[in-house]
């Protein structure tokens, strides 16, 4: 087990910067869930972490060694990395088994060796008892069981998860997200987890490293990326946020400030030290809002899509049309496009300026 360190890493691809001058300090055993839209170079970041890219600045250290700097790599196979891919990566013709052993083989381990390191795997995984059957006669959790299996038989310091769940269907996914949360329990491993899937990443990391454009936006707990985004990316990318304008009135006590967002003044969170000032924004979420009665916002409904117990109801500001706001209404109240309706808002986060500390 080890941990990671990144410190100013950087990898070029022509004129265009895949990965830009990320750090990143990964403790002995965390869980690590790197995030973000497509392009924005959380796979190459993993390929660069596992040795089959090398970096143009910065380097990348495991356990206390360097593993990559400008002129230097270790190998792959030498880095003690698991990767466990997204499409399994397993070989048809072979067992359960062999599959997993097969490094263990190349290595020139003697057999009874091997033999024991592979039941080990299988039990880490749950998998007593399959190492005969062949890939084609399991279920697709039991496949990617095997991949992990596989990625663990050499007792790895680091493992590498890229979207490991991405072929999976929905009620699988859930079964596998609590297979990996109890195989990181029970094992302690220190993991890195590409996905795109927030839920999964929120479900799973102790913290999560939000990337954009190449670069490292914000490292921190699934919490205080929901509640306190750093800036107006991670604020409208995670759980979608809505980034409104807002005038800070007075920055009060215990990280409070007194604000006008939308014609409405309230006390919304903020960070201690923030501002007055006209031009700031405010990170708002569904949860936020309350739709009825003599609110003091304006809204005009321009969809409204039934979920089941409710409706999700997407609408503009009466005030401010370029203001896109979303809320739930519960049955067996009803909003039809066009209508028009009053909220409040009655919480949010002031986003801290670009820059700020």
């Amino acid at each position: 087990m080890a941990g990671l360190k990144l410190e100013n890493v950087t990898k070029t691809f022509g004129d265009h910067d895949a990965v830009s001058n990320v750090s990143m300090n990964v403790a002995n055993g965390e869980f690590v869930a790197v995030l973000g839209p497509s392009g924005c170079g959380k796979t190459t970041l993993l390929r660069l972490v596992a040795g089959f890219e090398q970096l143009n600045a910065g380097q990348i250290i495991v356990g206390g060694e360097v593993m990559s700097a400008p002129g230097q790599s270790v190998p792959p196979e030498l880095r003690r990395v698991g990767i466990v891919f997204q499409n399994y990566a397993l070989w048809p013709h072979m067992t359960v088994a062999e599959n997993v052993g097969y490094s263990l083989k190349v290595a020139k381990v003697d057999r009874a060796t091997r033999e024991k390191r592979v039941a080990d795997a299988l039990a880490l995984v749950d998998l007593q008892g399959y190492g005969d059957r062949r890939p084609a006669n399991l279920s697709g959790g039991q496949r990617q069981r095997v991949a992990l299996a596989r990625c663990l038989v050499s007792a790895p310091s680091l493992v590498l998860f890229d979207e490991p769940l991405a072929n999976l269907d929905v009620h699988l996914r859930a079964a596998m997200e609590d297979e990996f949360a109890a195989f990181h329990k029970r094992t302690g491993t220190t993991i890195i987890y590409i996905t795109h899937d927030q839920a999964e990443a929120m479900a799973l990391a102790d913290r999560i490293a939000v990337m954009d454009r190449g670069r490292l936006i914000q490292f921190a707990t699934p919490r205080e990326l929901y509640e306190e985004p750093a800036t107006e990316m991670v604020a409208s990318f995670i759980a979608q946020g809505m980034v409104v304008p807002c005038e800070v009135l007075s920055n009060e006590t215990n990280g409070r400030c007194r604000v006008r967002v939308l014609g409405q003044e309230a006390e919304f969170r903020c960070r201690k030290g923030q501002g007055v000032t006209a031009d700031a924004k405010v990170c708002i979420r569904s949860a936020d809002i309350s739709a009825g009665g003599d609110g003091p916002i304006g809204v005009i409904v321009r969809r409204s899509v039934y979920k089941g117990g409710g409706s999700r109801i997407e609408a503009v500001a009466k005030a401010d049309e370029s203001v896109d706001l979303h809320f739930e209404l519960a049955d067996p109240h009803r909003l039809e496009e066009g209508a028009t309706a009053r909220i409040s808002i009655g919480s949010g986060w002031v986003i801290p300026a670009e820059g700020a500390a």
